[in-house]
């Protein structure tokens, strides 16, 4: 199989860093960016010539446009863009800050969206590639206690399902993955709380906020086993839209489908009849 370019955002850690290390293994090259200076090196070291690592934060919009144009001058194209970098964060709707709703969006959505909009121009340019969304089955699937990072991964998914559209008559595939329980540093360093803890949601929010942070590094997911599911989808003629990972995200999103289904049955003849007699 032909040599792939990679393009992965927040490679420092977590998911990102591990299908990197996936990719390059095989053979691939991986350019890779971070937040900070120490990481360049150690990034670069974990394979000479097939890693390579630029400072990058995604909230940037100038910093994008310019990481990726050095990017494709360095190595000529980007054939898969992964958009990994983002953080999760706890707390009821209520009890978050206008602000904190902001600063999740901020990198969870726009700096996607940034990343996403600079690397179009070139995979026009070059007639096809492929963009993955790190999502979440959050993206799918709400929960008490996560509506912040609900909101950012639904807009990334609402956005990237349009845009598989827009671009597949371009030669671009557009993939949205929705990982459940992974054990990585999601639940430990990567994810973030309210400032504002209000008792009325002890017994909803605030029970799987305490959920989420009790299991950190006991997940049932292996982070080594997806990167090489997310390798098999870049490499497929025909990737799927939507891909959850893990068997606890694969039930959440068959029960919300079911769900759904439940809605649409019990209120269709009645949600329905709203057209003009004539």
């Amino acid at each position: 199989m032909a040599e792939k370019i990679w393009f992965i955002t927040g490679v420092s850690s977590g998911f990102g860093r591990t299908l990197a290390e996936a990719a390059a293994k095989r053979g691939d090259k991986v350019i890779g960016t971070v937040r900070q200076q120490r990481q360049l090196e150690e990034f670069n070291a974990i394979a000479p010539g097939n890693t390579f690592a630029y400072l990058l934060d995604v909230i940037n919009p100038d910093g994008v446009k310019e990481t990726v144009a050095a990017a494709v001058r360095h190595m000529g194209r980007i054939d898969v863009l992964v958009n990994n970098a983002g953080f999760g964060f706890l707390g009821a709707v209520e009890e978050a800050k206008v602000q904190e709703f902001k600063e999740v969006m901020e990198t969870n959505f726009f700096g996607a969206l940034q990343v996403t909009q600079a690397v179009l121009p070139f995979m026009r340019q070059q007639g096809g590639g492929h963009i993955i969304q790190m999502s979440s089955v959050a993206g799918f699937r709400s929960t008490q206690g996560f509506g912040v990072y609900n909101a950012s991964k639904f807009a990334l998914e609402g956005m990237s399902e349009a845009l598989a559209q827009e671009v597949a008559p371009l030669g671009i595939k557009v993939s949205i993955i929705e990982p459940g329980p992974f054990r990585t540093n999601f639940a430990g360093s990567s994810i973030k709380s309210t400032q504002n803890v209000m008792p009325e949601y002890e017994g909803t929010a605030h029970v799987f906020k305490d959920r989420i942070l009790g299991y950190a590094g006991t997940q049932e997911g292996n982070p080594e086993k997806a990167a090489q599911v997310v390798l098999q989808l870049a490499d497929s003629d025909s990737p799927p839209l939507r891909l959850p990972l893990g068997q606890t995200a694969y039930d959440a999103v068959r029960n919300k489908l079911n769900q759904v289904a439940q809605d649409l049955d019990a209120w269709e003849s009645i949600a329905t009849k709203t057209s003009f007699d004539d």
